[in-house]
């Protein structure tokens, strides 16, 4: 029998303390009750999980949840035992359990005592399993998450592909699938595979007014950034995502040292640790949760007031589920998201050794995020626009709640520039990446356009009236406009595609989005405050710089030798006044303060006394020493002749990470000899080719001397090179 109405909300007052429903709830629950198959689209915070609880709790037999994660099952499990006299209410059936525990299972189902048994998907390809629940009365099958079951949902599990079949060999029983977000080719993808094309389908708006979006460029200077926005929370929650286990500790550590109660949560972790840090997210001991994608996944904690994305996500279903544990409970929720586009190309470098049909699925998942990360249109449009969903971005709900909407970017027309890069695409045969074609444009030569000779051809130089930086934005920009894109069986090439061909015959106006201007002074507002001075101490920096050129010439060598312009700048920011002061300047290691400090910081301390500064002490935001067991690996392994190769390897660096980690250790003023590595590399008379060069050089950036030796030589050489240089001359 279906209860009636008033059944339905006495049930719902007694078992979860409700008086009404929410949303689409009552409608869900009423299909799942006439036993037919259901599919719910509800997004985090809709009120899902009661959707399958209450009309499980109501029914006779056990209901069965497919739930992806062991950590999502506790606590839901941990919940229903909460509202219920009896501990059996609710079970979970995975690997974590003892045999003991799952005779207990079989026991409180058999005799009726529980309600929802919570599986993982491996769980029932397990023969003993299947055979044990084809034998009891088994109300429904609820897939929670099913996006999963899609190759094109942002979490796919390739499990999840066979629930179909698993579940008609239990029994005749009805569907329900469950997710919180999904496209509609997803929501198509999820019906087929489920096998309940005739479900009821219940969508829930994906809009969610009260979470602001924003969006920033990504900046060397995004640590100190995280801390101001921190700050501005001081006793709320909060959670910041990060791609790799390895920032997410460096992230926590950095804002612990800064006053800003915070813990790691990722995989590598031991369960138990998880759990505590989990706990005390939820008990509130801690303020910040610095978490992989992991995290959050059914947890209901309704006061989340800031998601941070350090890493943009590899689709916006993840972008949008992150997000949406935000603000639950209503009431302010702001989406902070840092952009830069080497993440894009490092999540593509990932996907380069995947199935081809995988990686199409992956770069088009990735397309759609940089679309959103660089539009200019309303961010709550574009996010709707994509889960299907049309919105008013002038009067709709939550219009104005985003950084474009309130600070609407400028634009220019491109048209010109346009047909230039499709043009220059067309003529070079469609043979090369976003970077050669950007090298063709501003006319500057490497080794790969020389061999191909594109540095003879009349097109060479067509756009060098403007930067790079330009030229890849602008390329960017017609990509996911469509005009171009990336071949995937050889990775990253361009090619034209039809609408591109179209408009090299027929050009029409396009109009280039300019990226917003987060200005320094706003990054650096706090300390400005505090110094009374602008971003940096002009006055104070012209002082250091004459000392510093004065300490360069006894020396014989440049004065970035002595110490770099960032550290300078550091210094009229911090007025460190003392050696040990020192040390918390950019750039600046135990070696370089013994050496060159004295005067410096003579010099400051003399200067802050005559003009009356107050020093900003509190606001120096504290360096974690985190890199200090890897600098000793450097060290000794370098020290024993390991090629920086396997050093590489052995902390799954890349080169060029490696090299910037070395980079760090001389700049601090520690001396390295990696002769033994560079002889492989280079003659003598290139070596000192280029340590002449850096010798007379007015600056050591990378990119000038690429310049003047205009690819002779290649930039892990040169900055090889400088390393020594700056080893044997500095340091």
């Amino acid at each position: 029998m279906i209860p009636n109405e008033i059944d339905l909300h006495k049930a719902l007052k007694k078992h979860f303390g409700f008086t009404q429903f929410k949303g689409l709830q009552e409608g869900v629950i009423r299909s799942i009750l006439n036993k037919e198959n259901t599919f719910v689209i509800m997004p985090t915070g809709g009120g899902k999980s009661l959707c399958y609880q209450l009309p499980a709790i109501v029914q006779k037999g056990c209901a069965i949840v497919v739930s992806p994660l062991i950590a999502l099952m506790k606590n839901q499990v941990d919940a229903l035992r909460g509202i219920s006299t009896n501990q059996g209410i609710a079970h979970v059936l995975n690997s974590s359990l003892n045999k003991g525990q799952v005779k207990q299972v079989k026991s409180d189902i058999e005799s009726g005592i529980t309600k929802l048994l919570y599986v993982a998907p491996e769980s029932l390809t397990k023969d003993e399993y299947v055979a044990f629940l084809q034998k009891q009365k088994i109300s429904f099958v609820a897939i929670d998450e099913a996006h999963c079951i899609s190759e094109w949902g942002h979490d796919f599990r390739p499990e999840y592909r066979n629930l179909k079949n698993i579940i008609k060999k239990i029994g005749d029983v009805h569907v329900v699938g469950l997710t919180a977000t999904a496209t509609p080719k997803v929501q198509d993808d999820i019906l087929k595979n489920l096998g309940i094309v005739d479900a009821n389908t219940f969508k829930a708006s994906f809009n969610r007014p009260n979470l602001y979006y924003d969006v920033r460029p990504k900046t060397k200077d995004i640590e100190k950034d995280i801390i101001r926005f921190v700050r501005q929370y001081k006793g709320k929650s909060g959670i910041i995502y990060c791609l790799s286990r390895k920032k997410v500790e460096a992230i926590a550590q950095v804002l612990q040292v800064n006053g800003i109660k915070a813990v790691p949560y990722h995989a590598g972790l031991d369960a138990k640790t998880r759990s505590k840090h989990q706990d005390m997210f939820l008990m509130e001991d801690i303020d910040v949760v610095v978490a992989t994608i992991a995290f959050g996944m059914g947890i209901d904690k309704p006061d989340v007031r800031f998601v941070i994305h350090h890493d943009i996500p590899k689709s916006l279903e993840s972008y949008y589920q992150e997000t949406g544990r935000a603000g639950r409970d209503d009431g302010e929720g702001y989406c902070l998201a840092y952009y830069a586009y080497k993440d894009i190309e490092k999540l593509e470098k990932f996907m380069s050794g995947k199935p081809v049909a995988e990686q199409e699925i992956g770069h088009a998942l990735l397309q759609e995020v940089v679309a959103y990360a660089e539009t200019s249109m309303s961010r709550r449009k574009f996010l709707l626009h994509y889960f299907g969903e049309e919105f008013d971005e002038i009067n709709g709900l939550g219009a104005n709640m985003d950084d474009n909407s309130r600070n609407p970017k400028k634009k220019h027309e491109a048209q010109e520039d346009v047909e230039k890069i499709l043009q220059i695409v067309q003529n070079t045969n469609e043979k090369y990446k976003s970077k050669e074609i950007v090298n063709t444009l501003i006319g500057f030569g490497n080794a790969m356009l020389k061999s191909h000779k594109t540095h003879e051809k009349s097109f060479f130089g067509l756009g060098s009236d403007k930067s790079d930086k330009y030229w890849m934005a602008l390329l960017r920009q017609v990509l996911v406009a469509g005009l171009l894109r990336k071949e995937i069986e050889q990775y990253g090439v361009l090619k034209l595609t039809e609408l591109g061909r179209a408009y090299i015959d027929a050009p029409s106006s396009f109009l280039m989005t300019e990226d917003h201007s987060y200005s320094e002074d706003a990054d650096d507002s706090i300390i400005t405050n505090v110094a009374g001075s602008g971003a940096t101490d002009e006055k104070l920096m012209a002082m250091l710089k004459d000392l510093r050129r004065d300490l360069a010439k006894k020396r014989g060598v440049p004065p970035f030798v002595v110490f770099q312009d960032p550290s300078l700048e550091d210094m009229t920011l911090k007025y460190p006044i003392s050696v040990e002061e020192l040390h918390n300047i950019h750039g600046v290691g135990e070696g370089k303060a013994k050496k060159f400090g004295k005067d410096f910081v003579e010099l400051i301390g003399k200067y802050v006394a005559e003009n009356d500064i107050l020093r900003p002490d509190d606001l120096v935001v504290k360096s974690t020493g985190l890199n200090s067991s890897l600098k000793l690996f450097i060290i000794q392994n370098s020290d024993r002749k390991i090629p920086l190769i396997d050093i590489a390897k052995s902390k799954g660096l890349e080169m060029p990470e490696l090299i910037t980690e070395i980079e760090r250790i001389i700049y601090s003023g520690t001396k390295l000899n990696l002769d033994y590595c560079i002889d492989e590399l280079l003659d003598e008379d290139q070596q000192e080719e280029i340590y002449d060069y850096f010798m007379e050089a007015a600056s050591d950036k990378i990119q000038e001397a690429l310049d003047e030796f205009d690819g002779d030589y290649d930039e892990e050489e040169l900055r090889l090179m400088r390393i020594k240089f700056l080893s044997e001359v500095g340091n």
